[in-house]
């Protein structure tokens, strides 16, 4: 299942965008490409897309499990392209995008499927769900000079906040039931992370409309898609476990050299379970038990 390109695959892989929910996988480098790939296939997408450039391997085992696209992430904006190509060509399906050595966690995700959760999330009348991008790094960067361990795996517990979103379209007062969130490495580090990337909220899981449009932001141009929960009730809500940050500040020559560890008196293994996730309150299981 090996497409040259994206419009090659919006013209042949019909049978990738038949039935949702659908996995995006945007792959920046070959960094634990293969865990990321199968973790995404246990949580029951009905298919797994790579798009990864040409010249990476993809992991024999996954070949005929896996859509490959052949794709170049650089620069930045043209993943939030492809994203939208992907909406306009599959109306209705419920759509996930992130990156290699990113892991999307939702809650009792060990004995749920997505398909479980998504189905639950649009009886609510929901067609987005917030997901937290909870950074992960390894506990000894000698040990890991790339800040990348599944074994060594560590988040921080305690840092996290919210600040009103303001709407510079109304004289800048918050927005109904919207927040920009922050914490982890990008608010430990932030001398080394631009003021625009400092935010851990992603609408990384909704339903593909016609007009919808994903923005450079990792927000969408419907309000609605943007809010963490309906008017009358909590939502779900999902995590993104993620070293993209720990990779990206270790492989940057303005923070590698500065950087000697990540961890601090707030770190805690990561158990790769949603139960740490939802005991430290990153994400909610909202009216699903």
């Amino acid at each position: 299942m090996h497409h040259t390109s994206l419009n090659d695959f919006l013209k042949h892989g019909a049978a990738a965008l038949a039935k949702g929910p659908v996995a995006l996988i945007f792959v920046e480098d070959t960094v634990e490409l293969g865990s990321t790939l199968r973790h995404h296939l246990d949580c029951g997408f009905r298919a797994v897309v790579a798009l990864m450039p040409r010249a990476f391997d993809m992991p024999e085992d996954l070949d005929e499990r896996v859509h490959r696209v052949d794709f170049d992430c650089n620069p930045p904006q043209r993943v939030f392209d492809a994203v939208n190509r992907v909406i306009e060509a599959a109306p209705g399906l419920w759509l996930f995008y992130c990156y290699n050595a990113e892991y999307l966690f939702f809650p009792f995700c060990e004995t749920r499927s997505i398909g479980e959760m998504l189905t639950f999330h649009t009886e609510e009348r929901r067609d987005a769900m917030l997901t937290y991008v909870i950074d992960l790094y390894a506990d000894d960067l000698e040990t890991c000079p790339d800040a990348v361990s599944l074994e060594r795996a560590h988040l921080d517990r305690a840092g996290y906040y919210a600040l009103a979103r303001p709407d510079p379209d109304n004289h800048n007062h918050p927005k109904e039931r919207q927040l920009d969130f922050f914490g982890g490495l990008r608010w430990r580090q932030e001398e080394h992370i631009p003021t625009p990337s400092r935010r851990i909220d992603r609408i990384a899981l909704f339903r593909a409309k016609p007009g919808l449009r994903l923005l450079p932001d990792h927000t969408f141009n419907d309000q609605e898609y943007n809010t963490y929960a309906c008017p009358w009730h909590h939502n779900l809500t999902a995590a993104i476990c993620s070293f993209r940050t720990a990779k990206a500040l270790k492989a940057n020559p303005g923070s590698a050299f500065d950087i000697t560890t990540f961890h601090w008196r707030k770190s805690t293994p990561f158990e790769w379970h949603s139960r740490q996730l939802l005991d430290l309150g990153l994400m909610e299981p909202g009216q699903w038990f």
